[in-house]
Protein backbone atom coordinates (compact mmCIF):
# COMPACT_ATOMS: atom_id res chain seq x y z
CA UNK A 1 0.00 0.00 0.00
CA UNK A 2 2.89 2.34 0.74
CA UNK A 3 4.01 2.24 -2.89
CA UNK A 4 0.57 3.49 -3.93
CA UNK A 5 0.45 6.35 -1.43
CA UNK A 6 0.30 9.78 -3.11
CA UNK A 7 3.45 11.03 -1.37
CA UNK A 8 5.40 7.95 -2.41
CA UNK A 9 4.17 8.19 -5.99
CA UNK A 10 5.02 11.90 -6.10
CA UNK A 11 8.58 11.28 -4.89
CA UNK A 12 8.91 8.48 -7.41
CA UNK A 13 7.86 10.80 -10.20
CA UNK A 14 10.58 13.23 -9.15
CA UNK A 15 13.08 10.38 -9.29
CA UNK A 16 12.36 9.95 -13.00
CA UNK A 17 13.53 13.46 -13.91
CA UNK A 18 17.01 14.90 -14.34
CA UNK A 19 16.16 17.78 -12.02
CA UNK A 20 14.55 15.59 -9.36
CA UNK A 21 11.39 17.70 -9.66
CA UNK A 22 8.09 15.81 -9.81
CA UNK A 23 6.46 19.04 -11.01
CA UNK A 24 8.66 19.02 -14.12
CA UNK A 25 7.85 15.38 -14.85
CA UNK A 26 4.13 16.00 -14.44
CA UNK A 27 4.33 19.15 -16.56
CA UNK A 28 5.83 17.17 -19.44
CA UNK A 29 3.22 14.41 -19.12
CA UNK A 30 0.32 16.85 -18.96
CA UNK A 31 0.97 17.75 -22.59
CA UNK A 32 -0.07 14.19 -23.42
CA UNK A 33 -3.25 14.80 -21.43
CA UNK A 34 -3.82 18.07 -23.31
CA UNK A 35 -3.30 16.89 -26.88
CA UNK A 36 -5.38 13.75 -26.33
CA UNK A 37 -8.34 15.98 -25.48
CA UNK A 38 -8.03 17.33 -29.02
CA UNK A 39 -7.43 14.01 -30.74
CA UNK A 40 -10.33 12.26 -29.03
CA UNK A 41 -12.89 15.05 -29.06
CA UNK A 42 -12.18 16.43 -32.55
CA UNK A 43 -10.62 13.71 -34.71
CA UNK A 44 -12.47 10.67 -33.49
CA UNK A 45 -15.73 12.13 -32.29
CA UNK A 46 -16.82 15.58 -33.40
CA UNK A 47 -15.45 16.51 -36.82
CA UNK A 48 -16.87 13.65 -38.88
CA UNK A 49 -20.47 14.04 -37.67
CA UNK A 50 -20.10 17.84 -37.93
CA UNK A 51 -19.21 17.54 -41.64
CA UNK A 52 -22.02 15.05 -42.26
CA UNK A 53 -24.57 17.34 -40.59
CA UNK A 54 -23.87 20.11 -43.10
CA UNK A 55 -22.87 18.19 -46.23
CA UNK A 56 -24.80 14.93 -46.01
CA UNK A 57 -23.59 11.41 -45.33
CA UNK A 58 -21.59 10.68 -48.47
CA UNK A 59 -20.07 14.10 -49.17
CA UNK A 60 -19.55 14.84 -45.47
CA UNK A 61 -17.75 11.55 -44.82
CA UNK A 62 -15.51 12.01 -47.85
CA UNK A 63 -14.72 15.64 -46.99
CA UNK A 64 -13.79 14.75 -43.41
CA UNK A 65 -11.59 11.81 -44.38
CA UNK A 66 -9.88 13.83 -47.11
CA UNK A 67 -9.12 16.67 -44.70
CA UNK A 68 -7.68 14.23 -42.16
CA UNK A 69 -5.63 12.35 -44.75
CA UNK A 70 -4.21 15.47 -46.41
CA UNK A 71 -3.08 16.88 -43.07
CA UNK A 72 -1.34 13.63 -42.14
CA UNK A 73 0.25 13.29 -45.60
CA UNK A 74 1.68 16.80 -45.45
CA UNK A 75 3.01 16.08 -41.98
CA UNK A 76 4.65 12.87 -43.17
CA UNK A 77 6.36 14.79 -45.98
CA UNK A 78 7.75 17.53 -43.75
CA UNK A 79 8.51 15.46 -40.63
CA UNK A 80 12.11 14.60 -41.60
CA UNK A 81 13.05 18.24 -42.38
CA UNK A 82 11.25 19.45 -39.25
CA UNK A 83 13.15 16.97 -37.12
CA UNK A 84 16.45 17.92 -38.74
CA UNK A 85 15.68 21.61 -38.23
CA UNK A 86 15.04 21.02 -34.55
CA UNK A 87 18.30 19.12 -34.14
CA UNK A 88 20.33 21.86 -35.82
CA UNK A 89 18.77 25.02 -34.43
CA UNK A 90 17.79 23.86 -30.93
CA UNK A 91 14.95 25.53 -29.06
CA UNK A 92 12.49 22.64 -29.37
CA UNK A 93 9.99 24.28 -27.04
CA UNK A 94 9.70 27.22 -29.44
CA UNK A 95 8.77 24.88 -32.29
CA UNK A 96 6.40 23.01 -29.97
CA UNK A 97 4.68 26.29 -29.09
CA UNK A 98 4.24 27.31 -32.73
CA UNK A 99 2.60 24.05 -33.76
CA UNK A 100 0.54 23.80 -30.57
CA UNK A 101 -0.94 27.23 -31.30
CA UNK A 102 -1.47 26.10 -34.90
CA UNK A 103 -3.67 23.33 -33.51
CA UNK A 104 -5.48 25.23 -30.76
CA UNK A 105 -6.60 28.36 -32.62
CA UNK A 106 -8.11 26.68 -35.71
CA UNK A 107 -9.81 24.10 -33.46
CA UNK A 108 -11.59 26.82 -31.50
CA UNK A 109 -12.74 28.47 -34.76
CA UNK A 110 -14.17 25.38 -36.51
CA UNK A 111 -17.71 25.90 -35.23
CA UNK A 112 -17.70 29.65 -35.79
CA UNK A 113 -17.29 29.55 -39.58
CA UNK A 114 -18.89 27.81 -42.54
CA UNK A 115 -18.39 24.09 -43.02
CA UNK A 116 -15.76 24.35 -45.78
CA UNK A 117 -13.72 26.88 -43.82
CA UNK A 118 -14.22 24.63 -40.80
CA UNK A 119 -12.73 21.68 -42.68
CA UNK A 120 -9.74 23.83 -43.67
CA UNK A 121 -9.30 24.82 -40.03
CA UNK A 122 -9.55 21.15 -39.04
CA UNK A 123 -6.82 20.21 -41.52
CA UNK A 124 -4.60 23.03 -40.19
CA UNK A 125 -5.27 21.98 -36.61
CA UNK A 126 -4.53 18.34 -37.32
CA UNK A 127 -1.30 19.24 -39.10
CA UNK A 128 -0.26 21.36 -36.11
CA UNK A 129 -1.17 18.55 -33.73
CA UNK A 130 0.90 16.00 -35.66
CA UNK A 131 3.90 18.35 -36.08
CA UNK A 132 3.91 19.33 -32.40
CA UNK A 133 4.35 15.70 -31.42
CA UNK A 134 7.77 15.64 -33.10
CA UNK A 135 9.05 18.21 -30.62
CA UNK A 136 7.11 16.90 -27.65
CA UNK A 137 8.80 13.52 -28.05
CA UNK A 138 12.17 15.19 -28.61
CA UNK A 139 11.92 17.07 -25.28
CA UNK A 140 11.64 13.83 -23.27
CA UNK A 141 15.43 13.27 -23.05
CA UNK A 142 15.77 16.78 -21.61
CA UNK A 143 13.33 15.96 -18.81
CA UNK A 144 14.00 12.30 -17.95
CA UNK A 145 17.20 10.54 -16.96
CA UNK A 146 18.37 8.11 -19.64
CA UNK A 147 17.49 5.07 -17.55
CA UNK A 148 13.99 6.33 -16.66
CA UNK A 149 12.70 7.59 -20.01
CA UNK A 150 10.50 4.56 -20.47
CA UNK A 151 8.77 5.05 -17.13
CA UNK A 152 8.21 8.79 -17.63
CA UNK A 153 6.94 8.08 -21.15
CA UNK A 154 4.54 5.61 -19.54
CA UNK A 155 3.29 8.38 -17.24
CA UNK A 156 2.56 10.45 -20.34
CA UNK A 157 0.68 7.56 -21.97
CA UNK A 158 -1.39 7.05 -18.81
CA UNK A 159 -2.23 10.75 -18.67
CA UNK A 160 -3.19 10.55 -22.35
CA UNK A 161 -5.74 7.84 -21.60
CA UNK A 162 -7.07 9.95 -18.73
CA UNK A 163 -7.32 12.86 -21.17
CA UNK A 164 -9.51 10.74 -23.43
CA UNK A 165 -11.91 9.94 -20.59
CA UNK A 166 -11.87 13.52 -19.27
CA UNK A 167 -12.61 14.96 -22.70
CA UNK A 168 -15.35 12.45 -23.36
CA UNK A 169 -17.16 13.25 -20.13
CA UNK A 170 -16.75 17.03 -20.15
CA UNK A 171 -17.61 17.35 -23.85
CA UNK A 172 -21.21 16.40 -23.11
CA UNK A 173 -21.74 19.71 -21.29
CA UNK A 174 -21.51 21.57 -24.61
CA UNK A 175 -23.83 19.38 -26.70
CA UNK A 176 -27.29 20.50 -27.75
CA UNK A 177 -30.57 18.84 -26.78
CA UNK A 178 -30.07 16.18 -29.48
CA UNK A 179 -26.60 15.29 -28.22
CA UNK A 180 -24.88 16.96 -31.19
CA UNK A 181 -21.77 19.15 -31.07
CA UNK A 182 -22.12 22.93 -30.96
CA UNK A 183 -19.74 25.78 -31.72
CA UNK A 184 -19.02 25.92 -27.99
CA UNK A 185 -17.79 22.31 -28.17
CA UNK A 186 -14.86 23.29 -30.39
CA UNK A 187 -14.09 26.37 -28.29
CA UNK A 188 -14.02 24.20 -25.16
CA UNK A 189 -11.60 21.71 -26.71
CA UNK A 190 -9.25 24.49 -27.82
CA UNK A 191 -9.40 26.06 -24.35
CA UNK A 192 -8.70 22.78 -22.53
CA UNK A 193 -5.79 21.97 -24.85
CA UNK A 194 -4.30 25.40 -24.17
CA UNK A 195 -4.90 25.18 -20.41
CA UNK A 196 -3.21 21.83 -19.87
CA UNK A 197 -0.37 22.61 -22.31
CA UNK A 198 0.73 25.64 -20.26
CA UNK A 199 2.88 23.66 -17.76
CA UNK A 200 5.27 22.28 -20.36
CA UNK A 201 6.09 25.79 -21.55
CA UNK A 202 6.16 27.40 -18.11
CA UNK A 203 8.06 24.74 -16.13
CA UNK A 204 9.98 22.28 -18.33
CA UNK A 205 13.56 23.34 -19.06
CA UNK A 206 15.48 22.25 -22.13
CA UNK A 207 19.13 21.21 -21.85
CA UNK A 208 21.52 23.74 -23.38
CA UNK A 209 22.70 22.72 -26.81
CA UNK A 210 24.64 24.33 -29.63
CA UNK A 211 22.64 26.21 -32.23
CA UNK A 212 23.61 26.09 -35.88
CA UNK A 213 21.97 27.60 -38.97
CA UNK A 214 19.68 25.30 -40.91
CA UNK A 215 20.07 25.16 -44.68
CA UNK A 216 17.66 24.03 -47.35
CA UNK A 217 20.16 21.42 -48.51
CA UNK A 218 19.91 19.80 -45.09
CA UNK A 219 16.15 19.42 -45.56
CA UNK A 220 16.82 17.53 -48.78
CA UNK A 221 19.47 15.51 -46.98
CA UNK A 222 16.92 14.34 -44.45
CA UNK A 223 15.02 12.64 -47.29
CA UNK A 224 18.15 11.11 -48.79
CA UNK A 225 18.79 9.64 -45.34
CA UNK A 226 15.40 7.95 -45.60
CA UNK A 227 16.53 6.14 -48.76
CA UNK A 228 19.64 4.94 -46.92
CA UNK A 229 17.49 3.76 -44.03
CA UNK A 230 15.40 1.63 -46.39
CA UNK A 231 18.60 0.09 -47.75
CA UNK A 232 19.76 -0.66 -44.22
CA UNK A 233 16.41 -2.29 -43.46
CA UNK A 234 16.85 -4.58 -46.46
CA UNK A 235 20.01 -5.93 -44.86
CA UNK A 236 18.20 -7.34 -41.81
CA UNK A 237 16.13 -10.51 -42.37
CA UNK A 238 12.43 -9.77 -42.13
CA UNK A 239 12.81 -6.12 -41.08
CA UNK A 240 11.62 -4.37 -44.24
CA UNK A 241 8.88 -6.99 -44.64
CA UNK A 242 7.69 -6.13 -41.13
CA UNK A 243 7.64 -2.39 -41.90
CA UNK A 244 5.56 -3.04 -45.05
CA UNK A 245 3.24 -5.32 -43.12
CA UNK A 246 2.86 -2.66 -40.43
CA UNK A 247 1.76 -0.17 -43.08
CA UNK A 248 -1.10 -2.49 -44.07
CA UNK A 249 -2.29 -3.55 -40.63
CA UNK A 250 -2.18 -0.07 -39.09
CA UNK A 251 -4.11 1.39 -42.03
CA UNK A 252 -7.46 -0.15 -40.99
CA UNK A 253 -6.71 0.55 -37.33
CA UNK A 254 -6.04 4.23 -38.05
CA UNK A 255 -9.16 4.46 -40.16
CA UNK A 256 -11.37 2.76 -37.60
CA UNK A 257 -10.16 5.22 -34.97
CA UNK A 258 -11.07 8.16 -37.20
CA UNK A 259 -14.47 6.96 -38.46
CA UNK A 260 -15.82 4.89 -35.56
CA UNK A 261 -18.21 7.61 -34.38
CA UNK A 262 -19.47 8.18 -37.93
CA UNK A 263 -20.17 4.47 -38.36
CA UNK A 264 -21.83 4.20 -34.96
CA UNK A 265 -24.15 7.13 -35.67
CA UNK A 266 -24.95 6.77 -39.36
CA UNK A 267 -24.84 3.01 -39.83
CA UNK A 268 -25.68 1.47 -36.45
CA UNK A 269 -28.09 4.15 -35.25
CA UNK A 270 -26.51 5.37 -32.03
CA UNK A 271 -27.12 8.94 -30.94
CA UNK A 272 -24.02 11.13 -30.94
CA UNK A 273 -23.90 11.19 -27.14
CA UNK A 274 -24.15 7.39 -27.05
CA UNK A 275 -21.31 7.08 -29.56
CA UNK A 276 -19.15 9.24 -27.30
CA UNK A 277 -19.62 6.82 -24.42
CA UNK A 278 -18.85 3.90 -26.71
CA UNK A 279 -15.48 5.49 -27.55
CA UNK A 280 -14.75 6.10 -23.86
CA UNK A 281 -15.46 2.43 -23.19
CA UNK A 282 -13.07 1.41 -25.98
CA UNK A 283 -10.35 3.41 -24.24
CA UNK A 284 -10.88 1.59 -20.95
CA UNK A 285 -10.88 -1.78 -22.74
CA UNK A 286 -7.63 -0.90 -24.55
CA UNK A 287 -5.92 -0.04 -21.25
CA UNK A 288 -7.03 -3.24 -19.52
CA UNK A 289 -6.27 -5.49 -22.49
CA UNK A 290 -2.72 -4.14 -22.86
CA UNK A 291 -1.78 -5.93 -19.64
CA UNK A 292 -3.07 -9.25 -20.98
CA UNK A 293 -1.27 -8.83 -24.30
CA UNK A 294 1.92 -7.95 -22.40
CA UNK A 295 1.63 -11.19 -20.44
CA UNK A 296 1.19 -13.12 -23.70
CA UNK A 297 4.26 -11.45 -25.26
CA UNK A 298 6.39 -12.71 -22.39
CA UNK A 299 5.24 -16.27 -23.05
CA UNK A 300 5.05 -16.69 -26.82
CA UNK A 301 7.01 -13.69 -28.15
CA UNK A 302 5.98 -10.47 -29.94
CA UNK A 303 5.55 -11.95 -33.43
CA UNK A 304 3.01 -14.61 -32.51
CA UNK A 305 1.26 -12.23 -30.13
CA UNK A 306 1.01 -9.62 -32.88
CA UNK A 307 -0.48 -12.20 -35.23
CA UNK A 308 -3.05 -13.05 -32.55
CA UNK A 309 -3.89 -9.35 -32.22
CA UNK A 310 -4.35 -9.04 -35.98
CA UNK A 311 -6.65 -12.08 -35.98
CA UNK A 312 -8.74 -10.43 -33.26
CA UNK A 313 -9.00 -7.28 -35.36
CA UNK A 314 -9.98 -9.36 -38.39
CA UNK A 315 -12.79 -10.94 -36.37
CA UNK A 316 -13.95 -7.57 -35.05
CA UNK A 317 -14.01 -5.95 -38.51
CA UNK A 318 -15.83 -8.98 -39.93
CA UNK A 319 -18.56 -8.71 -37.30
CA UNK A 320 -19.04 -4.98 -37.89
CA UNK A 321 -18.99 -5.45 -41.66
CA UNK A 322 -21.57 -8.23 -41.72
CA UNK A 323 -23.97 -7.37 -38.89
CA UNK A 324 -25.18 -3.79 -38.43
CA UNK A 325 -26.85 -3.80 -35.03
CA UNK A 326 -26.05 -2.29 -31.66
CA UNK A 327 -25.22 -5.42 -29.65
CA UNK A 328 -22.90 -6.98 -32.29
CA UNK A 329 -21.30 -3.55 -32.76
CA UNK A 330 -20.55 -3.29 -29.04
CA UNK A 331 -19.14 -6.84 -29.01
CA UNK A 332 -16.93 -6.08 -32.00
CA UNK A 333 -15.94 -2.75 -30.45
CA UNK A 334 -14.70 -4.57 -27.35
CA UNK A 335 -12.61 -6.85 -29.56
CA UNK A 336 -11.17 -3.91 -31.50
CA UNK A 337 -10.52 -1.96 -28.31
CA UNK A 338 -8.55 -4.84 -26.85
CA UNK A 339 -6.56 -5.02 -30.07
CA UNK A 340 -5.53 -1.38 -29.78
CA UNK A 341 -3.64 -2.16 -26.62
CA UNK A 342 -2.21 -5.31 -28.18
CA UNK A 343 -0.62 -3.64 -31.19
CA UNK A 344 0.96 -0.96 -29.00
CA UNK A 345 2.48 -3.63 -26.78
CA UNK A 346 3.81 -5.93 -29.48
CA UNK A 347 5.05 -4.30 -32.65
CA UNK A 348 7.68 -1.99 -31.14
CA UNK A 349 9.21 -4.98 -29.39
CA UNK A 350 9.20 -7.01 -32.61
CA UNK A 351 11.01 -4.21 -34.45
CA UNK A 352 13.71 -4.14 -31.75
CA UNK A 353 14.23 -7.88 -32.17
CA UNK A 354 14.54 -7.57 -35.95
CA UNK A 355 16.75 -4.47 -36.13
CA UNK A 356 20.53 -4.52 -35.55
CA UNK A 357 21.24 -2.86 -32.17
CA UNK A 358 23.19 -0.04 -33.81
CA UNK A 359 20.26 0.83 -36.10
CA UNK A 360 17.33 0.66 -33.68
CA UNK A 361 16.84 4.44 -33.56
CA UNK A 362 17.08 4.75 -37.34
CA UNK A 363 14.58 1.92 -37.84
CA UNK A 364 12.12 3.50 -35.43
CA UNK A 365 12.14 6.55 -37.71
CA UNK A 366 11.13 4.34 -40.65
CA UNK A 367 8.58 2.59 -38.45
CA UNK A 368 7.06 5.96 -37.52
CA UNK A 369 6.91 7.14 -41.13
CA UNK A 370 5.08 3.95 -42.13
CA UNK A 371 2.55 4.70 -39.40
CA UNK A 372 1.97 8.22 -40.72
CA UNK A 373 1.57 7.12 -44.33
CA UNK A 374 -0.83 4.37 -43.31
CA UNK A 375 -3.12 7.05 -41.88
CA UNK A 376 -3.52 8.54 -45.37
CA UNK A 377 -4.92 5.80 -47.58
CA UNK A 378 -7.48 4.07 -45.35
CA UNK A 379 -9.63 7.10 -44.47
CA UNK A 380 -9.82 8.22 -48.11
CA UNK A 381 -10.71 4.67 -49.20
CA UNK A 382 -13.45 4.50 -46.57
CA UNK A 383 -14.78 7.98 -47.36
CA UNK A 384 -14.71 7.35 -51.11
CA UNK A 385 -16.68 4.12 -50.81
CA UNK A 386 -19.34 5.75 -48.65
CA UNK A 387 -19.53 8.74 -51.01
CA UNK A 388 -20.05 6.56 -54.09
CA UNK A 389 -22.30 3.86 -52.64
CA UNK A 390 -24.36 5.56 -49.91
CA UNK A 391 -26.92 7.22 -52.24
CA UNK A 392 -27.94 3.86 -53.69
CA UNK A 393 -27.11 1.34 -50.97
CA UNK A 394 -27.61 3.23 -47.72
CA UNK A 395 -26.22 1.34 -44.74
CA UNK A 396 -24.71 -1.32 -46.99
CA UNK A 397 -22.20 1.31 -48.18
CA UNK A 398 -20.78 1.51 -44.65
CA UNK A 399 -20.51 -2.27 -44.50
CA UNK A 400 -18.61 -2.35 -47.80
CA UNK A 401 -16.29 0.38 -46.51
CA UNK A 402 -15.55 -1.61 -43.34
CA UNK A 403 -14.96 -4.79 -45.32
CA UNK A 404 -12.45 -2.92 -47.50
CA UNK A 405 -10.47 -2.29 -44.31
CA UNK A 406 -10.73 -5.99 -43.54
CA UNK A 407 -8.93 -6.74 -46.81
CA UNK A 408 -6.04 -4.47 -45.79
CA UNK A 409 -5.87 -6.14 -42.38
CA UNK A 410 -5.66 -9.60 -43.95
CA UNK A 411 -2.88 -8.41 -46.26
CA UNK A 412 -0.98 -7.08 -43.26
CA UNK A 413 -1.45 -10.37 -41.41
CA UNK A 414 -0.16 -12.43 -44.34
CA UNK A 415 2.91 -10.22 -44.69
CA UNK A 416 3.76 -10.31 -40.98
CA UNK A 417 3.23 -14.06 -40.92
CA UNK A 418 6.40 -14.40 -42.99
CA UNK A 419 8.48 -12.30 -40.58
CA UNK A 420 10.91 -14.18 -38.29
CA UNK A 421 10.65 -13.90 -34.51
CA UNK A 422 13.98 -12.08 -34.31
CA UNK A 423 16.67 -12.28 -31.67
CA UNK A 424 15.97 -11.56 -28.01
CA UNK A 425 18.08 -8.60 -26.88
CA UNK A 426 19.09 -7.53 -23.38
CA UNK A 427 16.94 -4.65 -22.15
CA UNK A 428 14.61 -4.82 -25.15
CA UNK A 429 11.56 -3.99 -23.05
CA UNK A 430 13.18 -0.78 -21.86
CA UNK A 431 14.24 0.07 -25.41
CA UNK A 432 10.64 -0.32 -26.57
CA UNK A 433 9.39 1.93 -23.80
CA UNK A 434 12.08 4.56 -24.31
CA UNK A 435 11.81 4.80 -28.08
CA UNK A 436 11.11 8.40 -29.06
CA UNK A 437 8.98 7.67 -32.08
CA UNK A 438 5.79 8.22 -33.90
CA UNK A 439 3.60 5.77 -31.92
CA UNK A 440 2.01 2.92 -33.76
CA UNK A 441 -1.35 2.89 -32.13
CA UNK A 442 -2.75 5.27 -29.61
CA UNK A 443 -5.94 5.81 -27.63
CA UNK A 444 -9.18 5.93 -29.61
CA UNK A 445 -9.31 9.24 -31.37
CA UNK A 446 -5.61 9.83 -31.58
CA UNK A 447 -4.26 9.31 -35.05
CA UNK A 448 -0.81 7.81 -35.13
CA UNK A 449 1.89 10.36 -34.63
Amino acid sequence: MTALAPATWWRGLGGLTRSGSPVEGLSWGLYDFANTIYSFAIVSFAMGPWAVRYLGEGPGTLAFTLAASISVLLNAIVSPPLGAMSDRTGGRKAYLLVFTVMCIVPTALIGLVGIWAGLVFFALANFGYQAALIYYDAILPDVARSETRGRLSGVGVALGYLGTIFAGLLYGLTEDANGDSTALSFVLVGFLFALFAIPIFAIVRELPRSREPFRVTEALGSWSQLARTVQHARGSPGLLRFIVGRFFYTDPINTAIAVMSLFAINAVGFKASEARYVLITLTVVAVLASFGWGWLVDRIGPRRTLLAVLVSWTVGLLIIGLVVAKIPFLMAGAILGSGLGGVAVTDRLLLIRLAPPALVGEMFGLYGLAGKLSAVIGPVLYGGIVFVLAPGLGTVAYQVAILSLLVLMVIGYLIVRGVPEGATRPGEGQLADEATLEPAVVPPGELPR
